[in-house]
């Protein structure tokens, strides 16, 4: 049987170390040597022995706190021996290597897949003074190992080094040592001009020093965000209490 589909860039990517690494740009391959967490129904294929196990998002603590902010990641724990392909709707796939020290946050529904030897939790993004339609709350993953994400199409990586402004829902994950901040677009010049709107109603803004990875369209708004709805933000109460720990 001959066809272009046998091509070697289709075939199998075969490798002698354990972990997460690129099939292909839109597909993840976990050559799985014990346990991987990753987005639930991810899985698209996989060989060997493997179990899967549900785990809402992450342990009682996260998943109250999912409840609340309807932020997070629906995860599942694989564990076993074999080769697990993972994939989010032909999204586009890249690899994030953590060391000691560092801390990522993270849209939750960017999420594919990651070591377990990562901590995660859900943690109020700070700086926000009103609700956009973005989302409120993001995943900070913080310790050492790789963690799969997801964009819509080819991201541009900014490093921040100066101010720098972008579209809440374009923005995917960025260091968590940054310093962040929502305004009004009419506050940046962006507002109505002659009765027209921009179409940018609030602009998310960085300082400090790091990189935020923006992807070159608006996701859909997530969580809290998805209502609608303007609220304050100030993470006081029950709320703040919780999502402070």
């Amino acid at each position: 049987m001959r066809s272009a589909l046998f091509s070697a860039e289709n075939l199998e990517k075969e490798s002698t170390e354990p972990g997460l690494r690129l099939q292909n740009s839109k597909m993840l391959k976990v050559e799985l040597n014990g346990e991987v967490m990753a987005r639930t129904g991810a899985m698209v294929a996989y060989q060997g022995q493997m179990q899967f196990q549900a785990l809402g998002s992450g342990g009682v603590g996260k998943w109250i706190k999912k409840a609340i902010t309807g932020e997070g990641v629906p995860l599942m724990k694989v564990t076993g021996r074999g080769d697990l392909f993972l994939a989010d709707r032909a999204a586009d796939i890249h690899l994030i290597d953590l060391d000691q020290g560092d801390a990522l946050s993270i849209n939750g529904a960017n999420v594919l897949a990651f070591e377990p030897t990562l901590n995660y939790d859900i943690k109020m993004v700070q700086g926000m003074g009103m609700l956009s339609s973005a989302g409120l709350f993001n995943c900070v993953f913080s310790g050492k190992g790789r963690i799969a994400i997801t964009t819509a199409g080819t991201p541009v990586v900014l490093t921040v080094d100066a101010p720098t402004f972008v579209d809440p829902q374009a923005a995917i994950c960025w260091s968590a040592s940054l310093q962040t901040g929502y305004h009004r677009a009419d506050q940046l010049g962006l507002g109505t001009l002659i009765g027209r709107t921009t179409g940018e109603a609030f602009t998310m803004s960085f300082t400090g020093q790091g990189f935020v990875v923006v992807q070159p369209s608006e996701e859909p708004p997530q969580g809290l965000a998805g209502h609608g709805s303007v609220q304050q933000a100030g993470g006081g109460g029950m709320l703040g209490g919780l999502l402070g720990n």
